[in-house]
């Protein structure tokens, strides 16, 4: 079992003992869901490692955060508000994510590097900031704002 796995199950039962309902909801369809990712990878014998655990986790995060956006349409603030918070507690997993400023330095410098000067050149920089930001930035906003700086 990873570390992280295994900080995530030694939370789960510091859930059940303080009665933290949402907590011990949320984190057990996170178990599941790396569960079942080691499951599809080689099935019940392999066990995940921590970048496979972080990138599950990020997985349910964006779950949350697309569901968020669809209660928001449909009003419903009440699901809007349970998402918000499984997502939060999904986050104190993650690495510490990078911010738009730091992305913006970065995306600047793979540019450069790599000699992109057009959009044709979006799918080979992402492709490298991919292999590097997996997991310590939101890939949604690092795609922006590489489709900024080449248009």
């Amino acid at each position: 079992m990873s570390d992280l796995s295994e900080k995530i199950q030694i939370d789960l039962r510091n859930a059940q003992k303080a009665k933290d309902e949402l907590k011990v909801s949320t984190l057990r369809l996170l178990l599941s869901a790396i569960k079942n990712f080691e499951i599809a990878k080689q099935g019940t014998s392999y066990t995940a490692n921590d970048q496979e655990v972080v990138s599950v986790i990020g997985k349910e995060v964006k779950q949350r955060k697309e569901a968020i956006e669809q209660f928001k349409k449909g009003d419903r603030q009440d699901l809007v508000d349970k998402e918000t918070n499984e997502w939060k507690i999904l986050e104190e997993y993650l690495p510490q994510q990078l911010s738009e400023e730091e992305i913006k330095e970065l995306v600047d410098k793979k540019i450069s590097k790599l000699g992109a000067t057009s959009t044709s050149d979006i799918g080979r920089v992402m492709g490298v900031l991919l292999g590097e930001l997996k997991g310590k930035a939101d890939m949604g906003l690092v795609n922006r704002v590489v489709k900024e700086k080449l248009t």
